[in-house]
C-alpha cells in the first residue's frame, strides 16, 4: 500500500530547484561544496531528495547520516544518495570538496538502459555501499574529472560521459567481486527483488510472495539473498518496513497510530512490538532519541 498523498505532502522532500544555482542545466548540478553549503546553510533538518546526490569531501570535519546511519567525515570520503533516502548533516566550517546532483532521468536519452547506473554498488540504495574513502592512487584523476565537470557543465553529453567514467573509476577501486556471466541472472533477480520490495514493502511481507512474483521458489530467493547480500530475504523486507517507519517517525505531524495504519499493520500495539523487536526501541523512544540527536 503506497503512502497517500496527504501524508507524503508532509515529508520534507528537497526538489533540485531548491538546492541549485546558475550552473544547473538539464537536470545536472556540479558545484564546489563550500559554495553549495553557503547557499543551503539552513538545510540541516532531516530531508529527502528527489534526485541522485553525491559529495566528495577533500578536507574537513563533522558528521552526516543517511537513513539514520551516522558517519564521521574524513578527507577523501565519498557519500552517495539515491532518491527517497533521508539525510541530515552537521558539517564543520572547514569542509571542502565537490557536490553533484542529477535527476532520475539524466541518463534516460543517453543510455540504451537508463537503469544502468543501478549496476554501480553505491547506487544500490543500501547505506553500507554508499559511503567509502577514495584510494590515494585515484585522487589526482578524480580531482581532474571534477575540474573538467565544473568547466564544462553546460555540455550535458560531456557531463554524462564524465560521470559514467567517474563511477567506473570508483567501482573499480572498491575491489568488489565482479559477477561472472553465469551469475548475471542471479544478480538480475536480486535487483528485481530489491525493486519489488521498494514498491510493495507495506503490502507484501513474506518472501514467498516476492518469490512468486519472480517465478522462483522461496528457498532459491533466500539462498541468493544470503549469498550475495548477506541477509535473508525476510530480513531485507523487514528492514525496508523499519526504515520507512523511521523516516515517518522523524516527522512529528504523524501519530504513531497513523504510521502503523499507513504501513499496513492491523493495530498500533502490533506495530510497536514489530518496531521494538527490530530496533530495541519503541516508536516513541526512537522519536525522542532522534530529537536529542538533532539538537
Amino acid at each position: 500500500m503506497a503512502i497517500p498523498l496527504y501524508m507524503t505532502s508532509k515529508i520534507p522532500v528537497i526538489a533540485q530547484c531548491t538546492v541549485t544555482n546558475s550552473l544547473q542545466l538539464g537536470g545536472l548540478m556540479v558545484e564546489e561544496l563550500t559554495v553549495y553549503l553557503a547557499r543551503n546553510k539552513d538545510l540541516v533538518f532531516p530531508h529527502r531528495h528527489n534526485f541522485y546526490h553525491f559529495i566528495l569531501f577533500t578536507e574537513g570535519s563533522g558528521r552526516h547520516s543517511i537513513d539514520f546511519e551516522q558517519f564521521e567525515i574524513e578527507p577523501w570520503q565519498f557519500y552517495f544518495m539515491s532518491p527517497g533516502q533521508i539525510h541530515t548533516w552537521d558539517f564543520g566550517d572547514d569542509v571542502a570538496g565537490f557536490v553533484v546532483n542529477f535527476d532520475r532521468d539524466f541518463f534516460k536519452t543517453f543510455l540504451l538502459r537508463p537503469e544502468y547506473v543501478h549496476n554501480f554498488s553505491f547506487f544500490s540504495g543500501l547505506v553500507k555501499d554508499e559511503v567509502f574513502v577514495l584510494e590515494e592512487s585515484e585522487r589526482a584523476a578524480v580531482l581532474h574529472i571534477f575540474a573538467r565537470l565544473l568547466n564544462n557543465v553546460d555540455d550535458l553529453d560531456f557531463a554524462r560521459v564524465s560521470l559514467l567514467y567517474l563511477f567506473h573509476v570508483l567501482e573499480k577501486q572498491r575491489h568488489l567481486p565482479k559477477a561472472q556471466d553465469k551469475n548475471l541472472y542471479n544478480h538480475t533477480l536480486l535487483r528485481n527483488f530489491i525493486d519489488l520490495i521498494e514498491v510493495n514493502y507495506s503490502a507484501l511481507r513474506l518472501p514467498k510472495e516476492y518469490a512468486a512474483l519472480l517465478y522462483i521458489t522461496p528457498n532459491h530467493l533466500n539462498a541468493l539473498s544470503k549469498e550475495f547480500l548477506g541477509f535473508s530475504a525476510g530480513e531485507l523486507i523487514r528492514d525496508r518496513v523499519v526504515l520507512e517507519a523511521k523516516r515517518l517517525l522523524v516527522i512529528h505531524d504523524y501519530a504513531v497510530s497513523e504510521i502503523a495504519y499507513e504501513l499496513n499493520f492491523n493495530d498500533n500495539s502490533y506495530f510497536t512490538k514489530f518496531f521494538k523487536k527490530a530496533t530495541g526501541l519503541t516508536p516513541d523512544e526512537f522519536r525522542r532519541s532522534m530529537d536529542i540527536t538533532q539538537k
